[in-house]
Order: structure tokens, then sequence, then C-alpha cells
């Protein structure tokens, strides 16, 4: 065996290779051979990831190889596209996303007001149109720009009764859970005796056109006292009904009537005919003084006197001086407010002022008008308590009314016989046709 020559050394990689003879030095292995090389569009080495990934992976089957002249092959030699992949990797992450937290359930609105209450006031509010507090604030300004006479009488017709503010007052919940009603019912009752201060405001609102209309009426009823009393031609036509009725009374009569007795000649019928007195008078007053047929036009102001009741004025005169006197104590009372109501002093101040004038001046026409009104009674000899200023405008109304209507009941009776007599003039060759006509229709106007 000593004789036998060593084998040769082995060769590295081979799976033949054999340990080096004893007491031989090994020769250090050759270094590793480089993996093969990825193209652009390859996988690591083998296709295997490097690096755990933290996206879902695509479970494809792979190509091993990308063999010659094949489609791979070709891309591998290629650049990759440009592609936005950073929505795919958010889409496609491994990372579980944290659901957002949900939403805390709407906490329901307490409801202290009675429902249809609550209806009511919300839909005023959302006609006015401003928030609670804003509201609050026009009042106690007085700001007719903000609002208008019916949504305060609305707000007045809502205010919230002393059980609804107890109630109110007592609740311990939390206040923004509370409806838009009770939210407003809230801003009321922060300000002291709000709803004086919202009828103060009403009668501000109010003043000047409740005002106006009651100067209004009060000169309708003393323009009619003094037509009445002032038409020569309505005094006229009395004194031919007064010797109209003397002469089939025969004479028993002759200082005067009662007033009531003017619509009386329309119940006095002829006796052949139906032609009344008042026909008879408008046919007289017609034929002997056409110039007093339009005596209505003196009393233009008798048939709108007619739609006042003095009671009524009466009333409305003692309204403006129990009003002005409330106003008055609720600027006394709200002196010790605080400033809340300072700006609501210093306007309801200005107002009182104004109004204290107009309310005196007022007064006085009234008297001035009421006198008057008792005068139209006594210039009939008529007793003022018996035939008040109501009953004596509504008996000359309805005659000025029937005097019209039996004089236009005259000319359509007497409109044939014009038509005949202007027949018969225009056939007679002696008259000239024109003229007659004329003549023919002054004529008949006059029956």
């Amino acid at each position: 065996m000593n004789g036998t020559p060593p084998p040769p050394p082995p060769i590295h990689g081979s799976r033949y290779a054999r340990a080096p003879p004893h007491g031989g030095v090994r020769a250090p292995p050759p270094p590793p051979s480089p993996p093969p090389p990825s193209g652009p569009l390859g996988g690591g080495q083998g296709g295997r990831a490097v690096k755990t990934s933290n996206l879902k992976p695509l479970h494809w089957n792979k190509v091993s190889r990308a063999l010659k002249g094949s489609l791979w092959e070709e891309l591998q030699r290629q650049c990759p596209p440009e592609l936005d992949v950073s929505e795919c990797k958010t889409m496609f992450s491994n990372v579980v996303l944290k659901k957002p937290a949900p939403r805390q359930a709407h906490k329901e609105k307490i409801q202290l007001i009675d429902q249809g209450r609550a209806t009511n006031m919300e839909n005023m509010l959302t006609k006015v149109k401003m928030p609670p507090a804003y509201i609050v604030a026009a009042v106690l300004a007085m700001d007719d720009t903000l609002l208008d006479v019916d949504q305060v009488e609305n707000i007045l017709k809502f205010y919230p009764t002393k059980e609804e503010m107890n109630q109110l007052k007592n609740f311990k919940g939390d206040i923004e859970q509370l409806g838009k009603c009770e939210h407003f019912f809230l801003e009321l009752m922060k300000v002291p005796r709000m709803e004086a201060k919202l009828n103060t405001f009403m009668f501000k609102l109010q003043f000047n056109s409740q005002l106006a209309n009651f100067r209004n009426c009060l000169n309708i009823v003393n323009s009619a006292c003094d037509e009445v009393r002032k038409s020569v031609k309505f005094k006229e036509v009395i004194k031919r009904i007064l010797y109209l009725g003397s002469t089939l009374n025969q004479g028993t009569s002759r200082v005067g009537f009662k007033l009531d007795s003017l619509l009386k000649l329309s119940e006095t019928r002829a006796s052949n005919s139906n032609m009344t007195l008042m026909h008879y008078l408008c046919k007289l007053v017609a034929a002997k003084s056409p110039a007093l047929l339009d005596f209505p036009e003196d009393l233009v102001s008798l048939e709108a006197a007619t739609k006042i009741q003095l009671k009524a004025l009466a009333e409305e005169m003692l309204a403006f001086r129990s009003g002005l006197k409330k106003v008055k104590n609720e600027l006394e009372a709200c002196a010790n407010d605080g400033p809340v109501s300072n700006g609501f002093r210093k306007t309801l101040k200005e107002f009182i002022s104004h109004a204290e004038a107009e309310v005196t001046s007022a007064t006085n026409f009234y008297t001035i008008v009421g006198q008057s009104a008792n005068r139209l009674a006594l210039y009939f000899g008529e007793d003022p308590s018996r035939c008040p200023f109501e009953q004596a405008t509504q008996t000359l109304s309805s005659f000025v009314r029937l005097f019209r209507k039996c004089h236009e009941d005259n000319l359509k009776q007497a409109e044939p016989d014009r038509k005949m007599a202007e027949k018969e003039a225009c056939q007679n060759p002696a008259n000239n046709c024109s003229e007659s006509i004329v003549i023919v229709h002054k004529n008949i106007t006059n029956v």
C-alpha cells in the first residue's frame, strides 16, 4: 500500500470528492457562483419573495423560466410601466383598518309644552325668520321694521301660561334637548313682565293707524251733520214736502213733521194710478224747480255716516285712554328692571309724549262731534234720545235713495211719450226736426 501513489485532488462540487489524505492540507473552496441575474420584470432568487409583504398575494401559477422567444423573455428586457400603485397597495393591504367609531345615537328632543301649542308656535317662529333672542330684542326696541302687528299678536296669543312657566323653571335636564317652543318661552321669561311689554308694543304699533281711522269717522259724522243743516236745496225740498202734506191733510199741520215721515211719501198712492206721493214730488220738482233735483250731491257724507255707530266711537275713545294709562304704568314699572329695559324705557318715553298730545286732541274733537250729532236731531225738532244720530242718518239716506229712484221711474215712464212726440214733430213739414226734438225733450223732462 505504501507504494501506491496518492489519488488526485477532488473536484470542488463533485459528489465524488473524497477527503484529503491523512496529514494533507485541504485547499480552500472556491467562492460560490453569483446568483443568476434577474431582469427588470423578474422576481428575486428563483421568484421567491425576499421580504415578508404586507400586501395580499395573488395566488397565480408561476412560469419558472422565461423561454427564449416567449412573451416573458421579451418583457424581461423592457422597463416597467409607469403606474401609480399606491391605491392598489392601500386597497389590498394586509393591515386591518380600524372601523370608524359608531356615531352616538341622536338624542330626542324633550317636549314640555303641549304638542299642538308647540307646533303652532314653531310655525309662527318659522315665519318670523329670527332666532328667539333676536325677537325678544326687537320687542324691547319696539322696532316696527322687524315685527308687525300680526306677529306680535301671535306671540301674545301663544304666550306661556303660568303652568308652562313653572314646568320650564323646574326642568333639571339638559336645556339643549328642549324644543324650539320651549327655548323661545325661556327667552321670553328672561325679561320681567314680558307680556305687559308685548301689549305695550302692540298698542304702539296700532296707535297711529287706529287714531287716524277714529279721526276719519269723526270727520264723516261732523261733515254729514253740517251738510244736512247747510244744504239750501235740501231745505227747499223739505219745504215742498211740508206744503204737499199740509195740502193733503187740509192744513192741519203746517208747523213741521217727524223725520220718519219722509219715508211715508212712498207709501201714499194716487187714487187712479200707481204713482206715489214721492213720484209726484219728483215730478213737481222737475217741472217747477229742476235745479233742486241734484240736492243729494250736497249730502255726500250721508251714506258713509250711516255705517258709523257713535257708541262704537265712544268705546274707541275709552280704549285710547285706557291703553295710554296702561302704557304709563309699564313705564313706571320697568324703571326697576335694570339694563335689560333701558332701551325699552327710552323708546316708550318718546312714544308717550307723542300719544298723550294726540289723545287729548282726539278727545276734544270727539266732544265737538258728539254735540254736532245731537244738534242734527234737534234740527228736525226731534229728541236726540229718541231719534239718535244713527236713526236720523238712516232715515235721511233712505229718503235720498227713494227720491233718486222715483225720479228715474218718472223718466222711464215718460220715455215712450217722448219718442212719440219726437216722431210727430219730425213728420210735420212746417217744423224744424232738430229744434222740435229739443223742445219736446225739455217738455217731457219737466213733466
